[in-house]
């Protein structure tokens, strides 16, 4: 076994770093990419005509909303099986090994686009992911332990990674997907996933003994978290849970027995929601005597784990207590936010392709042709720049996984060039010969013009996230660094002023109107101020977790931050199978304004509850 310690990762230095964090970099950056990849795609395909010439599976919209937000909700719930499994058996190394296969195996099945196949590929997606998601970071927090004055920059080059794999699968994977076939966007996601596996399998060795053995829940509490810095305040919340005569409160048998119960009710009504109704009934889990208890189901389950919760919590010393209530009014907050930020897959992909002009011609056209080259190359040019870094550093004792990553970046460069070629062409501002187009497998055209794919807007999250998280985070460090409340009261105001813009855009559709030519400019801020919204809340979330929980109870405390998240995800899915009748009923654009409305009121009500929130932190800000 490797004796490496922490400080030797630093004599492999790539910008000032150990080569390592950019090995995360890399694997991470391609699962990024088959994960928001398949994202932009999968309720586009479901809803696409089974006719024409790219045809899809036709369901309506609301059979869709169901299945994905179960899958997204699953996404979740897998982590803390993901993160149980590698703590306790298989260490984080193989954890992501695992998931990295399974993620593969996964895109490779929807792929075939059959239905078996397609519900395969969900099913090893939500298991891989959840090997994958939690352990990353868990490398990088043990990377960093004897250096944690690097901690911070390190992780902001690792979430530099994994918004550069979303940009980039979802500008490529949804161009692939709507203009040749969802098919190739499918695989192609899981192609650059077997790279990111390959490489990551090929250069292991350079993380010296770090994630071989499984962590004992009480030496390292990172099962179910994407955060690392968790222990920055444990000498002190040490002291102050000796002046308050802390205790421990250990999981009785009744409790197991009722989370037991609360899991199996949850994972069956999440199941079983989506299989209902694409069986149309006639497949129905919770149907009991002709009687559908999926409401009965998922209503107990709720309620008994709000129970669980507050005797728990009524069983810790004061102070624990009411920093443990601080973070569940900040989880419920996070729920809020993600029920409104989740609706970007769904209902505002099916309004760019259904109800936005996305069609330019003339100077918009060639406005946009070069806009999108530069937001392509550029950022494809600088992480090819830390390739080279990093291949300098590692080429001579990890040669096998360099060539790997570097075929990966041939490959990508080699497809955004054949993408952007073909744009100019078709928009008429490229002449090309017969023979380079049958090489670059581009047809020829007649109509002159740019038309935009409707999974393009979501490259835009990824884009405001890498212009503006500087920005947020001098914020931060400045003197005028918001309260915890008003971080995620502003981040829920800026969320509902997004959808704001894209209800006034819609304002003028008739109820029950099947397409309309709503100007795009409303998408772009949409995706402006949800960005916004999101840097207040999203990175912020699991740091004031880490600040106000003791030690021992992390692994708890995010297991139901992720609870929070997943049943968010379910419950965007439900709200989107909704927005079909009230926009036959009401108009599109009034569903739109109903969850402005409601955001920014939790934001208001997030504001003006900072003084007894403030108190319950006990100092921590």
């Amino acid at each position: 076994m490797s004796t490496t310690t922490k400080n030797d990762f630093f004599k492999t230095n790539v910008l000032g770093h150990p080569a390592g964090l950019f090995v995360l970099f890399f694997t991470e950056m391609w699962e990024r990419f088959s994960y928001y990849g398949m994202r932009a795609l999968l309720v586009m395909f479901l809803t696409a005509s089974v006719m024409g010439d790219h045809p899809g599976w036709g369901w309506p919209q609301e059979h869709a909303f169901a299945l994905f937000g179960s899958y997204t909700a699953l996404v979740y719930l897998s982590t803390m099986l993901g993160g149980y499994f590698a703590d306790k058996l298989i260490g984080y190394r193989w954890a992501v090994v695992v998931g990295a296969f399974l993620m593969t195996l996964g895109h490779a099945s929807m792929a075939i686009e059959t239905p078996f196949f397609i519900y395969l590929g969900l099913t090893l997606l939500v298991f891989g992911t959840g090997f994958f998601k939690p352990n990353m970071t868990s490398i990088i927090s043990e990377m960093y332990k004897e250096r944690p004055e690097k901690k911070d920059g390190a992780y902001t080059i690792f979430y530099m990674g994994v918004n550069a794999g979303a940009f980039f699968g979802i500008l490529l994977c949804g161009y692939l997907g709507e203009k040749v076939g969802w098919s190739i966007g499918f695989g192609l996601a899981g192609i650059f996933m077997l790279f990111g596996l390959l490489q990551f399998y090929f250069s292991q060795n350079i993380f010296g003994d770090i994630g071989l053995k499984p962590k004992m829940a009480d030496d390292v509490a990172l099962a179910n978290s994407d955060a690392s810095e968790i222990n920055t305040n444990v000498i002190d919340e040490k002291e102050i849970n000796k002046i308050d005569n802390d205790k421990r409160v250990p999981f009785t048998g009744w409790q197991l027995a009722v989370i037991a119960i609360c899991s199996i009710l949850g994972l069956i009504w999440v199941i079983n929601d989506p299989v209902s109704k694409i069986s149309e009934g006639s497949v129905n889990f919770l149907s009991v005597g002709g009687y559908d208890l999926s409401n009965f189901a998922v209503l107990t389950a709720l309620v008994l784990f709000f129970i669980l919760l507050a005797y728990r919590l009524s069983q810790y010393a004061l102070v624990t207590r009411q920093k443990l209530l601080a973070v569940t009014f900040f989880a419920a907050l996070t729920f809020c936010f993600f029920v409104v930020f989740e609706q970007a897959p769904g209902t505002l992909t099916i309004f760019a392709r259904d109800y936005t002009d996305r069609i330019l011609t003339g100077g918009a056209s060639l406005v946009f042709l070069i806009v999108n080259t530069l937001i392509a190359v550029v950022p494809l040019a600088i992480i090819t720049w830390v390739l080279f870094k990093l291949f300098k550093q590692t080429f001579k004792n990890y040669a096998l996984a360099n060539i790997f990553l570097s075929l990966s970046f041939v490959i990508i460069w080699i497809i955004t060039i054949w993408m952007l070629t073909k744009d100019f062409y078709s928009a008429g501002y490229l002449q090309l010969s017969d023979s380079t187009l049958e090489m670059l497998k581009i047809d020829k055209i007649t109509v002159k013009l740019t038309e935009i794919p409707a999974t393009w807007f979501n490259v835009l999250n990824s884009l405001f996230i890498i212009t503006l998280a500087p920005l947020f985070s001098k914020w931060w460090e400045s003197k005028f660094n918001p309260s915890a409340n008003a971080k995620f009261g502003i981040g829920m105001i800026l969320l509902g002023l997004g959808m704001g813009f894209i209800a006034y855009g819609g304002r003028n559709i008739a109820p029950g109107a099947d397409s309309a030519s709503v100007g795009m400019y409303w998408l772009i801020f949409v995706y402006l101020f949800h960005t916004m919204g999101e840097l207040c809340i999203s990175p912020v979330g699991l740091s004031y977790v880490s600040k106000l929980v003791p030690g021992r109870m992390i692994a708890f405390m995010f297991g139901v931050w992720y609870l929070a998240i997943a049943i968010a995800n379910k419950v965007a899915g439900i709200i989107g199978e909704n927005s079909t009748d009230i926009a036959n009923e009401k108009g599109i654009g009034t569903f739109f304004m109903i969850i402005m409305v409601l955001a920014i009121a939790v934001g208001v009500v997030a504001i003006l509850l900072n003084k007894p929130i403030k108190k319950l932190m006990h100092g921590v800000k």
